[in-house]
């Protein structure tokens, strides 16, 4: 697991102790989508660094308690966290400025977008309403696929013949004068 996926993680379960100190593990488990022996590992580590105490609330009831050091640590994942999403709304958003300078070259308005939904396609879309270029889910468009991070776009064979061709006809007629 990179830092990061530490880092992220560690936050998550800091957040929800802060939310409901009382909270199981079992259900910081569940509300995270993990297995309980990830978040009994991490808590583990959170209390031997000093971030996390535990209190006995009952026989067999723990509760959980951030430490100062733990909302300080707090923060500063909160801050590393926005930082890198912003990061990679940077990236991604460039990376599709590029591809649509692209479509409009090829003379088009409108793309098709595939992939998975989330985060990275909403910029996408984002993007083309704020360049002007209309998304359609289906036509005779260039497709921008997304795959993670990736933007890969693929122009229609007909037009990128075309473009071919006024390419080696200017060629021609730059070398005839």
């Amino acid at each position: 697991m990179t830092n990061s996926n530490l880092d992220h993680r560690d936050l998550d379960i800091l957040v929800r102790i802060e939310q409901e100190p009382d909270a199981s593990q079992a259900s910081i488990a569940d509300q995270l989508g993990v297995a309980v022996g990830t978040i009994n590992w991490h808590l583990k580590r959170l209390i031997a660094k000093g971030y996390v105490k535990v209190q006995r609330a009952e026989r067999r009831k723990l509760r959980y308690i951030i430490t100062p050091e733990g909302l300080a640590l707090r923060a500063r994942l909160t801050v590393n966290y926005i930082q890198t999403s912003f990061e990679l709304y940077r990236l991604v958003r460039h990376r599709m400025v590029k591809a649509l300078d692209e479509v409009r070259e090829a003379g088009y308005a409108r793309v098709r977008l595939t992939g998975e939904s989330g985060d990275v396609i909403d910029v996408c879309r984002l993007t083309c309403l704020e360049q002007g270029i209309e998304v359609v889910k289906d036509g005779d468009v260039p497709l921008i696929k997304l795959q993670g991070l990736k933007l890969f776009l693929e122009l229609d064979s007909h037009r990128n013949a075309i473009s071919d061709l006024h390419k080696n006809e200017e060629t021609a007629s730059n070398s005839k004068s």
